[in-house]
């Protein structure tokens, strides 16, 4: 018995489809009767969509994939009825195209391009509370990507002067309103300056305590 080495066989069209499918599709190439090479064709790409079988949910566009691949593996020579049309043998020679990238010209690379979809979302706003609302969340995520790159803080003036620059001046807000109530800060942020000021205000209480203590015992010795 004489082995078969694969460098003596022909090579392969498809490697996913393996030899045998190759073999199946030489096999129907020289059956005479065509109706019978139809139904044949039919079985084999039944038996060829189950090598990939997660792809079956999408039957449609994957069957009509598996009968060309059935073409491609013929070298577009079998002659059967397929149920969609049979692709030219210059489909092997196509390119793929070209993909299309977004373009790199980020102004501030520090807060990233969702920030620029972001703002041109604010600006396609009609209610002027939703609005300003949006702007308040945009100033917020600025300053926390920027203290992610930066180890200093950003001043809030800074950060509405780059959401006016980047909205080409379409959106604004009340610079002190924002100050004032720590708007472009983090709830955490925020939450910790109110505790700041609050242990202050103990702090200071507690020791004018003490001085008063100190000052009315001083009295009462002197008398």
């Amino acid at each position: 018995m004489s082995l078969e080495y694969n460098t003596e066989r022909q090579q392969l069209t498809l490697r996913e489809y393996g030899r045998n499918v190759q073999n199946l599709v030489a096999q129907i190439k020289i059956v005479e009767d065509k109706e019978k090479r139809n139904k044949m064709a039919a079985t084999l790409v039944e038996l060829m969509k189950m090598i990939n079988p997660e792809f079956s949910k999408d039957a449609q566009e994957y069957t009509q994939k598996v009968w060309d691949d059935l073409f491609i593996i013929s070298k577009f020579d079998l002659d059967v009825d397929s149920p969609f049309p049979i692709p030219e043998s210059t489909i092997l020679e196509r390119k793929p195209d070209r993909m299309k990238y977004q373009s790199n010209e980020i102004k501030f690379r520090h807060y990233g391009r969702n920030i620029e979809i972001l703002i041109q979302d604010a600006i396609a706003m009609e209610d002027e509370a939703e609005k300003e609302g949006a702007i308040i969340a945009i100033g917020k995520l600025m300053k926390s990507f920027y203290l992610t790159w930066n180890k200093d803080n950003i001043e809030d003036e800074q950060v509405l002067k780059n959401i006016k620059q980047l909205s080409k001046d379409q959106l604004t807000i009340d610079i002190e309103k924002v100050k004032a109530n720590g708007l472009f800060d983090s709830e955490r942020r925020y939450s910790d300056n109110n505790n700041n000021r609050h242990n202050n205000r103990n702090r200071n209480n507690k020791g004018g305590g003490k001085r008063n203590h100190s000052s009315n015992k001083r009295r009462r010795n002197n008398n």
